[in-house]
């Protein structure tokens, strides 16, 4: 992952920041960055967003394509994640970032394994042997710390956008099965995101913890906690980073406080999505290449 040298100095300057509540930036530990949020950025997909959080860049698409389900749930679709790391930072380039983009599809497919997140039995079109599959291509376009959260916000946004055709099983009388898909673009099926996790990543420095680390931050912390969290405030999943060590107590009041961040993360990309979409095609596009 991208990183920054500081020197002792500039270490001792951001922990003390941290210990009184008062970041660099002036943000308190438990306050996000403003993040830009836009769907419906690449024509040639089922869904797509891009997310942008300061230094970091997000771009997620979505293919919904025909498939055939998975033996042992044969009627149900599932996802399929990958994760391509072409930040600017020379530390990606390689194998560092294909190291970094198999951690990150890893995350995904934990985190989407609760059964809740996604209704996967609404892409079954046709048990055991048809479904629909989605493949969350994720392109990592700048790395300015905290990649774990805007990814998951990106891919939320991304299946909230996602528009998948409707389609009919036909028989005929030799009981052979054709499919039928739905001309009409606005005849589809929309995903329900509402129980979609969102990852917030807690880091802890000093005897503190923060919420969207930036690179200097994240160059103070020898541990970080990755909590996948629901709109609900339930957490989904748990992933300890970095080379240093977390005491129960303070892994318990950073589960406290990824539910109470995680609830406020999910309301206002929730509004964001909801006003997005009440504006219809007259919102103005700015694009990936914007």
């Amino acid at each position: 992952m991208a990183s920054v040298v500081l020197s002792e100095a500039e270490k001792l300057y951001i922990v003390h920041g941290v210990q009184e509540d008062l970041r660099v930036d002036g943000r308190g530990c438990e306050d996000y960055r403003c993040a830009e949020v836009e769907t419906d950025v690449v024509s040639n997909t089922s869904g797509s967003a891009r997310v942008k959080l300061v230094e970091t860049d997000i771009l997620v698409g979505i293919k919904a394509e025909m498939g055939t389900p998975k033996l042992e749930k044969p009627d149900e679709g599932y996802l399929e994640f990958f994760v391509d790391c072409s930040s600017n930072s020379p530390e990606l380039e390689g194998r560092g970032g294909e190291e970094l983009g198999t951690d990150i599809a890893n995350t995904l497919y934990r985190v989407f394994s609760c059964e809740s997140s996604v209704d996967l039995k609404s892409l079954c079109i046709n048990p055991k042997e048809h479904c629909w599959v989605l493949y969350v291509d994720v392109l990592l376009l700048e790395c300015g710390g905290n990649i774990f959260d805007a990814i998951s916000i990106a891919v939320k946004a991304a299946l909230f956008n996602t528009r998948i055709p409707k389609v009919r099983v036909l028989e005929d009388e030799e009981g052979t099965k054709e499919i039928e898909l739905s001309d009409d673009p606005y005849d589809c099926i929309r995903l329900n995101v509402e129980e979609v996790p969102c990852i917030v990543t807690l880091s802890k420095i000093g005897y503190r913890h923060v919420v969207d680390a930036t690179l200097q931050e994240e160059a103070c912390s020898l541990a970080s906690l990755l909590i996948s969290v629901t709109s609900k405030g339930a957490i989904t999943s748990m992933k300890k980073v970095g080379k240093g060590s977390l005491d129960p107590e303070s892994i318990f009041e950073m589960m406290e406080t990824g539910q109470r961040v995680g609830k406020s993360l999910h309301i206002a990309l929730q509004k964001i999505l909801d006003e997005e979409e009440s504006l219809g095609t007259s919102r103005p596009k700015v694009g990936f290449l914007g």
